[in-house]
């Protein structure tokens, strides 16, 4: 492997390793707010029903 292949190599991995930190850093603080927040739950069945309801209105499936 050539020189500014390796280096090439190890620049990647670098910036993947940065690009991964940050998105975990940024996935636990989101997954932390959710777990905290206090509002109250909205059952599966009544969001779908919500949802199926505005597409009727849009007039999409």
């Amino acid at each position: 492997m050539s020189k500014n292949k390796e280096l090439s190599s190890i620049t990647t991995e670098s910036k993947s390793s940065d690009h991964e930190k940050k998105y975990n850093k940024w996935f636990k603080e989101k997954v932390e707010k959710a777990m905290n927040d206090t509002r109250p739950t909205i059952p599966h069945d009544q969001v779908v029903d919500y949802l199926q309801k505005r597409r009727v209105e849009r007039g999409t499936k």
